[in-house]
């Protein structure tokens, strides 16, 4: 059973261009639903196969997952994974019928994402200011590069030297399916990343071969586990506790565009989203912005009651 599951994530990766963390999210899922799979034909005494695991099987291992207590969230996950496996495993004519035909994912709300304020985005970013250490200053290029072009914390770990256009005021990022785009970056994030690399970058490296444009104290290309720590030490400093995520700034950053006046379209380039629909959960934080633009635009507003 394991076979097919290696097939269909290899498919995922090749053909479909998937990220390594989902990837890894996939295989957790169908590892556990192929011990789930085992246990359920052992106790029916047939040799343990895809083709054995019936819709009934698959309604008690929803059941066991609601058993255990798992977020409505990460069972919709689990069940997505299920479903794209079984689909594959028909389209290649291993199995007759999907075992989840007829069975519905539970449904999830869609949370809005955790913005700060345009303050608590300048208290954050001049938290390393604090400091003229090495790594500060590569942590106040990371993070003005962040916000500068809302790129997710995996695409900034992944940049490389000749990603970043310093003179033009771009940086070229790979979202997911290894799509590339084009963002353009404010003059003071250029010239932080700028600086970055002119004067502490090469005190970090050990290698000319060294093509990563983030990279740690050992000289290696900085992981997100790495960055997360980062921002999470710099937000509480910053007196922002909890509130920052490793994707807060990125939200912000969208928010804020929204709020100022960017169109929908151009925000949705700008942050790889490939479906608008994605981009459009912004629009419910800009909603005081624009009860503020109306009230003071609207000659009928400004008059009394």
């Amino acid at each position: 059973m394991k076979e097919e599951i290696v097939s269909f994530l290899n498919y995922l990766t090749v053909e479909k261009g998937f990220s390594g963390n989902t990837i890894e999210a996939y295989r957790n899922d169908l590892n556990q639903l192929a011990a789930f799979a085992s246990s359920e034909a052992n106790k029916r005494s047939v040799i343990p196969s895809w083709n054995h695991f019936r819709r009934q099987d698959m309604l008690s291992y929803l059941l066991d997952l609601k058993e255990r207590n798992y977020a409505v969230t990460t069972v919709a996950r689990k069940v997505a994974a299920v479903k794209s496996f079984f689909a594959f495993l028909t389209a290649e004519g291993e199995i007759k019928s999907s075992p989840m035909e007829n069975i519905t994912s539970p449904k999830v709300g869609k949370p809005l994402p955790d913005a700060i304020s345009i303050s608590q985005v300048r208290q954050l970013i001049d938290q390393p200011t604090k400091s003229s250490t090495p790594e500060a200053q590569r942590d106040r290029a990371m993070l003005e590069l962040l916000y500068a072009s809302g790129m997710r914390v995996s695409e900034l770990v992944s940049l490389n030297l000749n990603d970043i256009d310093i003179k033009g005021g771009s940086v070229r990022c790979f979202g997911k399916g290894n799509k590339e785009r084009l963002v353009p970056i404010y003059q003071q994030a250029a010239k932080a990343v700028e600086n970055y690399i002119i004067h502490v970058r090469p005190n970090l490296v050990h290698s000319d071969i060294e093509q990563a444009l983030f990279v740690n104290l050992r000289g290696n290309r900085l992981t997100r586990q790495g960055l997360w720590q980062i921002l999470k030490a710099y937000a509480q400093s910053a007196g922002l506790g909890k509130q920052v995520t490793p994707h807060t700034l990125r939200h912000s950053f969208a928010t804020h565009m929204l709020s100022g006046g960017a169109d929908l379209r151009s925000v949705q380039e700008l942050l790889g989203h490939a479906n608008i629909s994605t981009t459009q959960i912004y629009t419910h934080l800009t909603s005081e912005h624009i009860r503020r633009t109306y009230d003071k635009a609207h000659p009928r507003a400004k008059q009394a009651d």
